[in-house]
């Protein structure tokens, strides 16, 4: 995709959605956390299910020990894998009162030091809860990407390093959830709604469907 195209391909989607927001629910950076962690491999709705009660008692590393690691499985069973992140979440919670005074550090090695925080995580963590413009590459954004032709990539990493290269800065901040959300309503999977997609003539995909 040329620079001029991909200028307009972030304009329109900024005029259709000019402050876009997360979809998970959380309350501060260290639930913010939790919920990522949470949804890996399961939706935001499914997430947001889980943690809306959660969230109401729980928001620190320190309350979050207070329940342990058997009460939140418990809590947190409808979502996938959730012995596993169970687990990591009481691990990261221990980690951030060891390390970082019960805070979520603003710093990537450190994020991804964290039991069950990988990169794509800690760029979710460091785009919405301190406002860096990092690109947190999903399914959604690599479809995205490499279907438009915005970047094409064999790899999530990839993916990444070449929209924040090409991103023009004024973009770069919100790009990450215009992308998402791109991907979830409109550039779906099996059946991408070309029909109403605000950046159909700038996509490179070539087997479009309009009906």
């Amino acid at each position: 995709m040329k620079k001029t195209d991909i200028h307009e391909f972030y304009r329109r989607l900024a005029e259709a959605n000019a402050e876009p927001r997360s979809e998970l629910e959380f309350v501060n950076p260290y639930t913010l956390l939790v919920a990522v962690v949470l949804s890996a491999q399961a939706t935001d709705v499914g997430v947001n299910k889980a943690t809306r009660g959660l969230f109401k008692h729980i928001d620190s590393p320190e309350s979050m020990l207070t329940i342990g690691e058997t009460r939140l499985r418990e809590v947190i069973s409808s979502i996938g894998l959730y012995n596993t992140k169970a687990k990591n979440i009481i691990g990261l919670s221990t980690l951030l009162i060891e390390k970082h005074e019960g805070q979520v550090p603003q710093d990537r090695t450190a994020l991804e030091a964290l039991p069950g925080v990988g990169r794509k995580t800690a760029n979710v963590v460091l785009n919405v809860a301190f406002g860096e413009p990092t690109i947190a590459v999903d399914t959604h954004i690599f479809r995205v990407s490499n279907r438009t032709g915005l970047a094409v990539g064999k790899t999530p990493l990839a993916v990444e390093e070449s929209p924040v290269k090409k991103t023009p800065s004024q973009w770069k901040l919100h790009a990450h959830h215009w992308l998402i959300l791109h991907g979830r309503y409109v550039c779906k999977a099996r059946k991408p709604d070309c029909a109403n997609c605000a950046v159909e003539d700038l996509c490179g995909y070539k087997a479009k469907i309009f009906s």
